[in-house]
């Protein structure tokens, strides 16, 4: 998604024009058809504009202070109680220079001084619609962007459940560390392989120790669990005293939370037949 403005995009922008003056209507529309904007519709009645945003979600709105019967400060009010968009577009038309800092205040994005400059009035819209319109296409973009993020987690659970599916039934071992290394799950000889001893599991009297293990592979192992890297099929063995070979094969994975945190690593393995 492209997070630039062309001048067809702001030219094809729609614009409001509020004021009770029907000259000023006229000498904005007029000025905004000259300049080559192609979406221009305007109200002399300040009570019809909550409900023309409302219904056309204008991308710009020239609005008059001061008018009868509802002055531009309430039409703002009422725009912005009405609007899930936290970004009122507003250009405030003005000749009190005190209403300024007050229509500023009340959300109005820029003003134009009475009576018009004309090079000041073109310059004001086009800037103001290219900050307006880059404003709505970065929330395009992050509400793609949420949209991807959700099918992505989706995706990590489905593939989660697969993964615990398959090691349920599985009838070898498995286990889970949780972001500090301390087993959290445990099934199968995974602690003697390793090397680790945990003394709040149960069966650690059943570890026993570690006599025979191929040292470089199990460093190798333990060193991809500490890069957080996954595995897939590694095999190590180690010698029994009565001569025979014992190798077994295991596969792991790091977990990672909705966050992306790091949040442990789970593995399955399985013992291989001896080796004579």
């Amino acid at each position: 998604m492209s997070m630039t403005v062309s001048k067809a995009d702001i030219l094809a922008a729609s614009i409001l024009i509020v004021d009770d003056q029907e000259s000023n209507v006229a000498l904005l529309a007029q000025l905004l058809a000259e300049a080559g904007y192609t979406s221009v519709a305007s109200t002399m009645d300040p009570t019809q504009v909550i409900g023309l945003h409302a219904d056309y979600q204008y991308d710009l709105i020239l609005l008059d202070i001061q008018m009868p019967g509802m002055d531009g400060f309430e039409v703002m009010a009422g725009l912005a109680a009405g609007s899930t968009d936290a970004y009122l577009p507003v250009i405030v038309l003005t000749a009190q220079p005190a209403h300024k800092l007050r229509a500023l205040e009340g959300g109005a994005k820029d003003f134009i001084s009475k009576p018009f400059d004309l090079l000041e009035v073109k310059t004001r819209i086009h800037n103001m619609l290219e900050v307006r319109l880059l404003c709505k296409r970065l929330e395009s973009y992050n509400q793609v962007l949420e949209q991807v993020v959700e099918a992505r987690t989706a995706d990590l659970r489905e593939s989660e459940a697969r993964f615990r599916s398959l090691t349920e039934l599985a009838s070898d071992w498995y286990w889970e560390q949780d972001e500090d290394g301390s087993f959290t799950k445990i099934s199968g000889p995974v602690l003697e392989m390793l090397g680790i001893r945990v003394a709040e599991l149960p069966d650690d009297a059943q570890v026993g120790h570690a006599a025979g293990w191929n040292e470089a592979e199990r460093d190798d192992l333990r060193a991809r669990i500490v890069a957080r890297q996954p595995f897939l099929d590694f095999v190590f063995s180690r010698a029994r005293a009565d001569g025979t070979d014992q190798q077994y094969r295991v596969s792991g994975e790091p977990m990672f939370d909705q966050s992306c945190r790091f949040v442990g690593y789970r593995g399955v393995g399985i013992e291989l037949p001896a080796k004579h």
